[in-house]
């Protein structure tokens, strides 16, 4: 990533450039994948996500963070973020975008009471940067198809995480 990219609040972005944007990277069938069930109907957390403007004032990026739950197995709800989509134009895969996306949104957390963290995503390189893990997620279930091992947490306190639980929305 140049010195001359920018991170604005994501609000500050058309949506129809948004959608557009998260269509080129990870195509219009994303719709149908289960990280949007996970979601829900809810909408992004504004003070969490990021869109990366380019040296042309272009947009190439974005990350958007949701509010869900874990339902553990008495019915009491865990909130956590949910973070992701991670989304790079593909032309601008590989420039840094995304690892400065990631960090901001993460460092936008409020520290003096910050929930833990979920995605769906490579361990090994999320693992690498930003410490999730798929450590205490084992149990975990979503409401659609995924791999396990891709589901990851990230908390500084994992008892506060239920060992079991479906994973979704945040309805209060």
């Amino acid at each position: 990533m140049t010195d001359s990219a920018t991170l604005i609040p994501l609000d500050n972005v058309d949506p129809a450039l948004v959608e557009a944007l998260l269509d080129r990277a990870f195509e219009p069938e994303r719709k149908t994948r289960t990280a949007y069930k996970v979601r829900g109907g809810a909408d992004w957390l504004p003070a969490l996500s990021f869109a990366a403007i380019d040296a042309a004032e272009h947009l190439v990026g974005t990350i958007q963070c949701w509010p869900v739950a874990l339902t553990d197995l008495g019915g009491r709800k865990h909130p956590l973020i949910m973070v992701g989509p991670v989304a790079v134009l593909p032309e601008a895969q590989g420039l840094g975008y995304g690892q400065v996306l990631m960090s901001a949104a993460l460092a936008a957390i409020d520290p003096r009471a910050p929930l833990p963290q979920v995605m769906i995503g490579d361990p090994e390189y999320y693992g690498r940067f930003w410490g999730f893990s798929n450590a205490h997620t084992g149990d975990w279930q979503l409401p659609g198809p995924f791999e396990q091992r891709r589901l990851l947490a990230r908390t500084s306190n994992p008892a506060v995480l239920p060992t079991r639980g479906m994973l979704g929305p945040w309805v209060g």
